[in-house]
């Protein structure tokens, strides 16, 4: 019997913030909680898989952004600091639930959790988690690709070219440098692909990407194979796309495994709970409530009135809801392998902050997942590029426009909360174009500014603010970074315009955002893209 092979694929990415003009910063703790429940834990994951001679081969996409923020000096120090507030404010849970058995060993849980965390990420890793990536894909453990340079949405920047083209160089120059190898494939943020987009991967020599579903199920000829097998390209480049019914056993918010109300509920945080008087030391100034990672209660329902967390409940549904996995891909594969001329392909990609950061179990369940895989029969993980180094020939075919997002298309990153970012960014695009031709050959302290200019555009096309303003959370910030690159840009375009630099901005500029450090303005010319 032909077995049923599965590419686990996650995609770790956050926007790029970093605010060394404050001593603290609250949107930089999506970073430090993303390392907490998210890398560390899967890192330790894969490390147990390796232990166990668990043959482990999961595709992770790590976005320039997270890469760049990882790597960084002043974040890894605050970073070690915000673990340290965490252990404070575990040993004063601890001494506070003293009176309250149950509140007290979940207060003693997480306390244990911060010491830990702390000692492998200063201890263990010397905070180069970036090194410890690079490890495991030496060792077999993870294939690392990337994604577009500042996750832009790229459908809505089809008519621009020299922005897509500077998306993806941007990418690769930063894959490059930190991990030592180009990546042959790339995750299109948010999924979102347009008919034409695969002749800029080529031109890069990336030979795969994914995509939604209805990519391949809405083309133009019908999918033989369906989704069960990628497809190629007429220029050649393969698409994957996203075997929607399994994922979606863990992506529903209505019915996926993560709204077991047996699970942690991620909303419930005593950062909100405490007086002010008692938290102040760990939320933000001035009083701006946060989440602190102590969070005592389970899901249990629609109500106000939660229950005490249960963590042996908890890893009881983690097993189960692991075999119920299991299970569903076994009866796809069985569904589907005498429907198509080879074993079934089962792409089933996710964010990788899901695991342990919104779901705070899923990090068990996704290796209990491994290891079940691992003992199957009938399953057998497969990376994109094995596969097609075992099935070179494909059907040729074009894919459709679309996303992963909610209604598939565009709807998320353009709606009537975030559409007029567009035409400022637009007209920066076309303005970033424009110097490139104007000052095409610069060294020295003007190509220093332009370099910083096509740095702006980057960053202000970010798919992460129109996502945040579409979904109605942090909403100022959103604004107020898209503005800030936009402004930041017209201070370049303005004095090279007047054929001036102002040096001390520029400087004060290149110390805040210093991501893409060897950045070529060249990437947005005309006489480069494809």
């Amino acid at each position: 019997m032909n077995r049923g092979t599965i590419a686990l694929v996650l995609h770790a990415h956050l926007p790029f913030v970093r605010h060394p003009e404050y001593p603290r910063f609250l949107e930089e703790n999506w970073l430090f909680e993303a390392i907490t429940e998210t890398y560390i834990p899967l890192i330790r994951m894969f490390h147990r898989l390796k232990r166990d001679d668990v043959p482990c081969r999961v595709t992770l996409s790590l976005s320039p952004t997270l890469v760049t923020m990882l790597a960084d000096p002043l974040l890894k120090q605050r970073y070690t600091e915000y673990l340290e507030r965490s252990i404070e404010l575990g040993l004063k849970e601890v001494e506070r639930t003293a009176d309250n058995p149950e509140l007290n060993r979940l207060a003693k849980f997480y306390l244990t959790m911060y010491e830990r965390t702390l000692f492998e990420y200063s201890d263990m890793y010397r905070r180069d988690l970036i090194k410890v990536l690079r490890e495991l894909e030496s060792d077999g453990s993870v294939t690392l690709i990337t994604t577009a340079g500042t996750h832009a949405f790229l459908p809505l920047y089809q008519n621009y070219p020299e922005a897509v083209q500077a998306q993806i160089e941007s990418a690769l120059m930063t894959h490059v440098t930190h991990f030592r190898r180009k990546p042959r494939g790339l995750w299109l943020p948010e999924c979102g692909y347009y008919p034409g987009l695969e002749h800029m991967l080529k031109r890069h020599d990336l030979g795969y990407f994914f995509t939604a579903s209805h990519a391949v199920v809405l083309a133009g000829n019908k999918a033989e194979r369906g989704v069960f097998a990628p497809v190629r390209c007429p220029n050649g480049v393969h698409a994957f796309a996203r075997s929607f019914e399994l994922s979606q056993a863990v992506w529903s918010e209505a019915d996926g495994y993560p709204a077991d109300y047996a699970y942690r509920d991620f909303y419930r945080d005593i950062g909100y709970d405490l007086d002010m008087e008692y938290i102040r030391p760990y939320v933000h100034e001035p009083d701006v409530r946060v989440f602190t990672g102590y969070k005592y209660w389970a899901i249990t329902g629609k109500t106000e009135d939660k229950k005490l967390y249960n963590i042996e409940q908890a890893r009881k549904r983690v097993e189960e809801h692991a075999e119920n996995f299991l299970y569903s891909i076994e009866r796809t594969h069985e569904r589907t392998r005498h429907l198509i001329d080879r074993e079934p392909y089962f792409i089933i990609p996710f964010d990788a902050e899901l695991f342990g950061h919104w779901w705070f179990e899923g990090i068990d369940w996704l290796e209990r997942v491994l290891r079940g895989i691992a003992a199957s029969d009938v399953l057998e993980l497969k990376t994109p590029e094995s596969y097609l180094a075992q099935h070179p020939v494909n059907q040729e075919l074009q894919p459709a426009f679309s996303s992963w997002g909610n209604d598939g298309y565009s709807s998320v990153w353009l709606d009537g909360t975030n559409d007029w970012i567009y035409r400022h960014i637009h007209k920066c695009i076309e303005r970033m174009i424009e110097l490139v031709e104007r000052f095409p050959e610069q060294d020295s302290l003007k190509k220093r500014f332009l370099d910083h200019g096509a740095r702006e555009v980057l960053l202000m096309m970010a798919s992460d603010w129109p996502f945040i303003m579409s979904s109605g959370t942090t909403m100022n910030y959103a604004e107020r970074r898209v503005r800030e690159h936009i402004h930041n840009f017209n201070v370049v375009y303005d004095n090279l315009c007047r054929n001036t630099v102002d040096t001390e901005w520029l400087t004060r500029t290149e110390k805040k955002f210093t991501i893409f450090p060897d950045i070529d303005y060249q990437i947005f010319s005309r006489h480069k893209r494809s």
